[in-house]
């Protein structure tokens, strides 16, 4: 009887949400649609509005300052934490401590890949920005803020000398118009000369924000732009400059970064692009009056069901540049469109709509999740460098073409989905979220994505332990790009099938002991890589990927020892290369001085050697390779972390046991060493208004 009750009360929510939608809700058919009155007593409708909040969000305090990210595609919203935590602040100026595994080009705000596997995000429509995804701005990454008063966080960062400067200014601004509405910036422009020669970065990101959160109408929207300058050397000529410099420099030990030679001088790509996102959603419900006292009355709307609506467009470019093309044909030994100059530009553009209802959770006692619906449609569009040569010319000097036929320089894709999605946020016991998806036009026709997580929490030694079990399967075509392309130097016409991946696993985190263990396992199918020819390449049987993670964090009074292991196996590393073991091992001591907060430390990170692949600037891909080991190598620093008052600040020097222990092959992929000892600096503000 209950379940019938449960699914009558449901359908008559919708019907109830319809009635609203065509009829003002002052009028008598709709105040007559809106009372459940046979649904829910009286008493128990008081009980679920006083301690209702937003019924698909989880509840905040109003008085107090609060963040949160939106979920893709029906823009639910989770807590995120703000960016003023005192500890560890030093982290965000070191780029291999991305990740405790991060193959990189060395510098700061430069090309890596985390070779955490469970870590790594699946490659895009627009692989190009893989690379720098992590110092891009992004959906993924984009915080909504509610603040009291308005909010200003100001870093900077700095190291180095004339020629190895390094320099980040960071600012992020929220500031609430209203306790519903909000507006927000953002802003981050990264300069490293970096410590070898040409491999500087320049990279400029801005963006808007706004948000708005109504009884019967919300908003999330922002708009983020991108610019990230690279230069390009191929990485060092040899790798005995830094393992046994004297070999090569006749006995004589040291030698100076910016002196060793590299495959590429004249080489720069350029990433840049835009970002648009606007979530809209319409709630429609009731309005319940509880009486307070007798004069007054307190009137709270319970939403039953919304309407949703999101929209975003995505555009990106990117150029390969090299004028001189007997390095470049030394170092890719092949042009097939230009023989003087390489200007490989690939651009793209993808705007998408979704549309959705949903019922919503907790707006009764019997509705303990909420249940969505919605459909998308996505336009794309490539383009390439295009073939304009007269192939017939003998003089051109140019190689002859790779593949059989024409590749288009431009293509649009029109791609369709239908999904839903099951939901329960609320509640102290037990929360779950479910999110089935199906292509049904286009490219993407067959397509399934499936996923789910479910958490839950119970009494463990006086304390709670939370334990959830996580699931995925997707089944999706290749990119296209790893299908079709066009440049100078790389060039490929493939028919991939769709890659398959299975992935499920579990965690659990006992707070009183600061413990926290993830496992996890994934069969990938169809798994698309780029092969030691630096082009993309589908493994037709099986790759197994197991993964052991462990968090666990010690303390003795004022001192701290903070332990992060992974262990991870590839059942094959030639298709899929990872290390084995990667940890990163942080002692430190944290004390006051007065209302001077001192975290004083050495942190080190360390992962086992393995074959990791190489860095290909023309079409920032990482090729796997099967000649050089890297890892087996700790790189560790020195560091006080200090916070007064609202300002953070640290004096770091990183790299501090180079030259001490662990040997010379400090090299985060072959042929691209990471960054000598340097001191570093940094503070960020908090400039609350």
């Amino acid at each position: 009887m209950r379940k019938k009750a449960f699914l009558y009360s449901y359908i008559r929510s919708l019907l109830a949400s319809v009635a609203i939608l065509l009829f003002p809700a002052g009028s008598a058919i709709a105040q007559r649609n809106l009372t459940p009155v046979s649904a829910i007593a009286p008493d128990e409708a008081a009980s679920d509005a006083s301690s209702h909040s937003h019924a698909d969000e989880p509840v905040y305090s109003s008085e107090l300052s609060y963040c949160w990210k939106v979920l893709p595609p029906l823009g639910l919203r989770e807590p995120a934490p703000m960016d003023t935590l005192p500890l560890n602040y030093y982290m965000n100026a070191l780029p291999s401590l991305v990740s405790p595994a991060w193959a990189c080009t060395g510098n700061l705000g430069a090309e890596g890949q985390n070779m955490i596997f469970y870590e790594r995000p699946a490659m895009s429509d627009f692989f190009f920005r893989d690379a720098l995804e992590h110092w891009m701005p992004g959906l993924d990454k984009m915080r909504f803020y509610n603040t009291r008063q308005p909010m200003t966080l100001l870093a900077f960062n700095t190291s180095g000398g004339r020629e190895t400067a390094q320099e980040r200014l960071q600012g992020t601004f929220s500031g609430n118009i209203n306790e519903k509405a909000q507006v927000g910036a953002l802003l981050d422009y990264l300069y490293s000369k970096g410590s070898y020669n040409y491999q500087g970065t320049k990279d400029l990101t801005w963006g808007l924000s706004g948000s708005y959160l109504g009884d019967r109408y919300e908003m999330q929207a922002f708009y983020n732009h991108f610019n990230l300058l690279n230069k390009e050397n191929g990485g060092i000529k040899d790798m005995l400059y830094i393992t046994d410099p004297a070999e090569l420099q006749g006995g004589i030990s040291k030698i100076d970064p910016k002196s060793i030679p590299t495959n590429l001088t004249q080489a720069h790509t350029r990433l840049w692009g835009q970002e648009l996102f606007i979530n809209n959603r319409y709630k429609v419900g009731y309005w319940h009056e509880e009486e307070v006292n007798d004069t007054t009355v307190k009137r709270t709307y319970i939403p039953v069901s919304s309407f949703i609506y999101t929209l975003r467009y995505r555009a990106a470019k990117h150029l390969f540049f090299d004028p001189d093309m007997k390095e470049v044909r030394d170092y890719f030994g092949a042009a097939y469109l230009d023989p003087d100059v390489t200007r490989d530009k690939t651009t793209y553009w993808t705007v998408s709509n979704t549309v959705g209802i949903s019922l919503l959770e907790g707006f009764h006692k019997y509705a303990k999740f909420g249940l969505a619906a919605y459909l998308t449609h996505e336009v794309r569009r490539y383009n390439m460098t295009a073939d304009t040569l007269e192939r017939t010319l003998p003089e051109l000097g140019l190689d002859p073409f790779p593949v059989n036929g024409t590749i288009a320089a431009s293509t649009t894709q029109q791609l369709a989905y239908v999904g839903a999605q099951l939901t329960k946020q609320r509640g102290s016991i037990l929360t779950y979220e479910a999110t089935g998806e199906l292509g049904i036009l286009g490219a993407s026709a067959g397509d399934v994505k499936l996923d789910g997580r479910i958490n839950t929490r119970f009494p463990f030694l006086n304390d709670s332990l939370q334990i959830s079990a996580f699931g995925k399967f997707t089944n999706e075509a290749a990119p296209f790009l790893t299908q079709n392309y066009l440049s100078n130097h790389f060039i490929w016409k493939n028919n991939f099938g769709k890659q398959r991946d299975v992935t499920f696993g579990g965690e659990f985190t006992l707070g009183r002991t600061d413990t926290h263990f993830r496992a996890s396992f994934s069969n990938l199918q169809n798994y698309i890589y780029f092969g030691f020819n630096g082009m993309p390449a589908q493994y037709g049987g099986s790759v197994q990927v197991l993964s052991l993670a462990l968090r666990q964090n010690f303390k003795l009074g004022i001192l701290h020892w903070d332990n992060r292991v992974i262990y991870q196996a590839s059942s094959n590393k030639e298709v899929l290369p990872l290390p084995n073991l990667a940890v990163r091992s942080n002692l430190y001591l944290l004390f006051r001085i007065a209302t001077l907060h001192v975290q004083l430390g050495v942190d080190c990170n360390y992962y086992t050697s393995y074959y990791s692949p190489i860095y290909n600037p023309a079409t920032a891909t990482f090729v796997n390779q099967n000649q050089w080991k890297t890892g087996n190598y700790p790189f560790c620093n020195a560091y006080a972390n200090m916070k007064l008052s609202r300002a953070r600040f640290y004096v770091m020097y990183s790299h501090a046991n180079k030259g001490l222990f662990g040997g010379n092959n400090y090299f985060s992929m072959p042929f691209y060493p990471v960054n000598p000892a340097r001191l570093q600096l940094g503070i960020s503000v908090d400039f609350a208004n």
